[in-house]
């Protein structure tokens, strides 16, 4: 096991946004989280990353916790891709990239054959090789969001948390994203955890799926599973029903992907 939560809650002042919350993710796995506006997701996203911390439970990341890590330590391990990264618009692909090796690096040592050959595996990786002298402000959204994933994987870290990669993107560069989160799972071995709107690419993509509502975990299993239980309709207050596709679904998605059909109650 990558990392899990045990019991884990958040507080913003007499706020709970997070309620004793558990979950598991094991390498090459994805695991989706789901919930309407305001039910955790970002924020048990933010807490397993290290960045908030829990007012109640821990979260272990390698058999230790992520609290008794230090950010560099914890970078070497977790990579987190928030929802509207920054970065300055001349800054080149291969530039933004090069400093996912900062936490092996430091500041002040020189890079190594070995930090840049995991530069070069990482461009090639996320197919953005042709790319590395580009400036960001050149790119497509689509190909932002593979810069940020192939800066993550210059980190060699072996789980990936991505906060609605998706958002703001057209369809065409939302599907670019999840498939190539897709690939990284299968082919290298890495965890990803996704917070996710669309329910469609959700049941797409994922192993396994949780679902929020209201800071609370109400559901974690598998997608199959999920869509037999009719939580979906009383969270996200719809009525529908999944219909399973076969033979024209994308390659990588063809055994897993289902269509909701929601309709006005």
């Amino acid at each position: 096991m990558l990392l899990s939560c045990k019991q884990l809650s958040v507080s913003y002042g007499l706020h709970k946004a997070l309620n004793q919350f558990d979950f598991e993710l094991n390498p090459g796995e994805i695991h989706v989280l789901i919930g309407p506006n305001g039910s955790g997701k970002s924020t048990a996203l933010q807490a397993m990353a290290g960045l908030l911390l829990p007012t109640e439970g821990s979260v272990i990341l390698n058999e230790k916790t992520i609290k008794s890590m230090s950010r560099r330590e914890i970078a070497r391990h977790l990579a987190f891709l928030p929802q509207q990264p920054i970065a300055p618009d001349e800054m080149t692909v291969q530039q933004l990239v090069r400093q996912g090796r900062f936490a092996h690096v430091g500041l002040f040592r020189r890079y190594s054959l070995k930090d840049e050959e995991t530069i070069a595996w990482a461009l090639e990786s996320t197919s953005l090789a042709n790319f590395a002298n580009k400036n960001l402000c050149e790119l497509s959204g689509g190909e932002r969001q593979r810069v940020w994933i192939s800066a993550a994987l210059a980190q060699e870290a072996k789980i990936l948390l991505l906060d609605e990669p998706t958002s703001f993107l057209d369809i065409g560069y939302q599907i670019e994203v999840l498939d190539l989160a897709y690939r990284l799972s299968r082919e290298k071995g890495v965890g990803i955890i996704i917070t996710i709107h669309d329910l469609n690419h959700a049941m797409a993509i994922c192993d396994r799926i949780s679902l929020l509502h209201h800071g609370n975990l109400v559901f974690t299993g598998s997608p199959q599973k999920l869509s037999e239980s009719g939580l979906l309709e009383k969270v996200f207050n719809v009525r529908g029903q999944f219909v399973q596709i076969a033979q024209n679904a994308p390659p990588h998605f063809d055994v897993k992907l289902a269509r909701w059909n929601q309709r006005n109650s």
